[in-house]
């Protein structure tokens, strides 16, 4: 029986970030697995490690598990093609997010203009920079 006096409950913050990196690069480069690096350092759950994987890690959510044996050049084609595909998506919907966004500019400066010339608002304040400076009569105290 194990003598239950010595375990000590740990939390992320006991984890050095020096100590994630180096579990992480562990498991990666295929010295070690997940469920032995747990039991080598003491680390309470596995997910611990895969949460380091998400944050430090080359991980791949869509494997969930790093693997230990060596890729050939077929599947690091298809990974590297994944990845271009990836990163396409993303640029695209960066892409359709900057548009949005200068659509949205272009209304506003047109609302801005409209507000303007019907409704005599002036949203747009120009100051001097005399303007801007406070006046002396705040400053005094009576």
């Amino acid at each position: 029986m194990k003598d239950r006096s010595q375990y000590v409950k740990r939390t992320q913050k006991d984890y050095s970030l020096s100590f994630k990196h180096q579990v992480v690069h562990e498991v990666e480069s295929g010295q070690e697995t997940q469920v032995s690096v747990c039991r080598k350092y003491g680390i309470q759950s596995s997910s611990t490690i895969r949460d380091w994987f998400q944050k430090y890690g080359i991980f791949d959510k869509e494997y969930q598990i790093p693997t230990k044996m060596p890729k050939s050049a077929d599947a690091k084609i298809k990974e590297l093609e994944a990845k271009i595909n990836l990163l396409e998506k993303q640029k695209h919907r960066l892409e359709k997010t900057l548009e949005r966004q200068n659509d949205k500019a272009i209304i506003f400066d047109m609302m801005i203009e409209i507000a303007k010339k019907e409704y005599n608002i002036d949203i747009r304040k120009n100051h001097s920079p005399e303007l801007l400076k406070p006046s002396q009569s705040k400053n005094k105290k009576i």
